[in-house]
């Protein structure tokens, strides 16, 4: 269940939550943007002309719009000179930056808001924990309504149907895993901070684990593969193809160890979530906004901003081209863009380039939500045809510097873009977008429309019920352990170890038998003689042999012939 007040969603479409209990109501509401630099009394609009009206005709379009906000020009806002971004060019993905605090959430949420209502699909990842008020409506008050009245607003408490997701059930959320063959060594080598050279060793790893058909599910699998390519027995695996050093093994298996002990191994397994869930439309046609949970990942900056930029890939890799759409199929917003690109490798930001040049034919926008347009490389900045920026600030050298760049990066503008910038107010931004016929739209300084839903979390309880309620749930919330590669090479090293040992215990067999043998041989040379006959004995005795010296009679000599047994001859 959506925790927005909307009917029940069919089989096909999004789960919706009970209502949500909002925090207590006040006049002024929570995170309301505020009206304008210092709160100043504004004149009435007077009539545009000049440049102002200038801007305002390059907003006009004729077809289906969002609504950002209002010009402000020269201190006033027009509410007769709306500010809109046409619903076609938002697969033309965009930029959100400004410092904190001024703003950038909100408009997150002001978009979302409108993007749903025209039945597009939204993913928002909740790096706070203040999303989730886009499923509850949310509160009237003194600011609101000032907000509303100043740019021509007319506000109406509003909730979206939404799903939320957590990574590897950290925290609230359905679980989002993925496989570690989805997840790639590109993307694996950047959030285990790899080098180059591991990297490519990372790439050779997963090469021969899919040529072998061991599956790499979990981290365990990874390991695996790993201690087998270095063990003796799997040392020449990779000799064709480079091999794999002791000391890279031992780096990627401590990086490995390292991450599990942060407790990322629960992200990586089975069942891997499916990304076209994001695509989805509630029973009312308007699209689910899909909200991921990571306030309980915030000590892990470049686990989620990596898992953010797989779902991305996956989406990429997935959905077939269909070029430029009425509307987008999925308007992505990828928050604390910063932690995915900072000390990111060639080839990771070659990857990125390329999903986010490619990926607008398939019907998705992506924004990037950042700071300052620094943050971004300039391949990646190239590719981002709209963009709202609140406001910057100049405090040190190193401030004014990018100050000036962000400045450089605008088309030209009537405006005086450093005093602009450094002087807009929360929930004010200068705003260039591409037109329907997509060129650049004038630069435009706004004041942004007040968002409809909560600005602020939901009920703890609330979404707990938005989860369990939710269809997924049932599908992805409980984890499997199947047989992949570390049960295989269990198994094959359990196989080998009783093998060896029936070798081992044949040739002891063997050996024991050789020594019984030559123990045998011994033993017929050196064995004792037959025992003497009586007559022998008789004959060796001393006594005869004293008899037969002193007798030499006749009678001796048939006694003599008696004991040796002659006969005695006949005369």
């Amino acid at each position: 269940m959506s925790v927005s007040e909307q009917p029940p969603a069919d089989a096909g479409g999004a789960s919706e939550a009970p209502p949500a209990e909002a925090a207590p109501a006040s006049p002024e509401a929570p995170g309301a943007p505020e009206a304008g630099p210092g709160a100043r009394p504004e004149a009435p609009a007077a009539p545009l002309d000049g440049p102002a009206a200038e801007i305002a005709a390059g907003y006009a379009f004729e077809g289906a719009a969002l609504d950002l906000g209002a010009l402000l020009w020269d201190g006033v806002c027009h509410p007769d000179a709306p500010i809109r971004i046409p619903l076609p060019v938002l697969n033309r993905h965009g930029l959100v930056a400004g410092a904190t605090g001024t703003g950038k959430t909100k408009t997150l949420q002001l978009i979302a808001e409108q993007l749903s209502a025209h039945g597009v699909p939204v993913f928002l990842a909740d790096i706070k924990g203040d999303v989730s008020g886009v499923s509850a409506p949310g509160q009237d008050g003194e600011k609101v309504r000032e907000r509303a009245a100043q740019v021509g607003q007319e506000w109406r408490a509003t909730g979206f149907p939404c799903e939320f997701y957590g990574l590897g059930g950290t925290g609230p959320g359905i679980p989002v895993r993925a496989t570690v063959t989805s997840f790639g060594p590109v993307l694996l080598s950047k959030v285990l901070q790899l080098n180059q050279t591991q990297e490519q060793s990372l790439g050779l790893i997963f090469h021969y684990a899919d040529a072998k058909g061991l599956e790499l599910v979990d981290l365990k699998d990874l390991r695996a593969v790993v201690a087998f390519l270095v063990s003796d027995t799997g040392k020449a695996e990779l000799k064709g193809i480079g091999g794999l050093s002791t000391v890279t093994a031992g780096v990627i298996l401590r990086s490995i160890t390292a991450f599990e002990q942060q407790g990322a191994g629960d992200f990586f397994g089975e069942p891997e979530f499916d990304t076209s869930d994001f695509l989805r439309t509630a029973a009312d046609g308007r699209g689910v906004v899909s909200v991921l949970e990571l306030p309980a990942v915030q000590d892990k900056p470049q686990l989620f901003s990596t898992f953010l930029m797989w779902m991305l890939a996956d989406l990429f890799h997935d959905l077939p081209e269909v070029g430029d759409l009425e509307k987008p199929k999925l308007v992505f917003f990828f928050d604390e863009a910063h932690l995915l690109f900072g000390g990111a490798s060639k080839a990771f930001l070659a990857s990125i380039t390329q999903t986010v040049r490619l990926i607008r034919s398939k019907g998705v926008g992506v924004f990037f939500v950042t700071q300052t347009p620094k943050d971004v490389p300039s391949d990646v900045l190239a590719q981002l045809g709209n963009r709202v920026q609140h406001a910057l600030r100049a405090f040190t050298p190193d401030d004014a510097k990018a100050l000036k760049a962000t400045v450089r990066t605008f088309p030209n503008s009537p405006y005086d873009l450093e005093e602009v910038l450094t002087g807009l107010g929360t929930g004010e931004a200068v705003i260039t977008v591409l037109s329907e016929r997509g060129a650049p739209t004038p630069v435009a300084a706004t004041r942004l429309r007040a968002p409809e839903s909560l600005m602020g979390p939901v009920d703890a309880a609330a979404l707990d019920a938005a989860v369990k309620g939710s269809a997924l749930y049932g599908r992805y919330a409980v984890a499997v352990d199947r047989e992949s590669a570390y049960e295989k090479l269990t198994a094959e090293q359990r196989a080998a170890e009783a093998a060896a040992l029936e070798a081992a215990a044949a040739k002891e067999a063997e050996k024991a038998a050789k020594e019984a043998g030559k123990e045998s041989a011994k033993g017929g040379a050196r064995a004792p003689k037959p025992e003497p006959s009586l007559a022998e004995q008789v004959v060796g005795s001393g006594i005869f042999t004293s008899l037969a010296r002193s007798i030499g009679t006749q009678l001796g000599r048939e006694i003599s012939r008696s004991i040796f047994g002659t006969a005695r001859r006949g005369r």
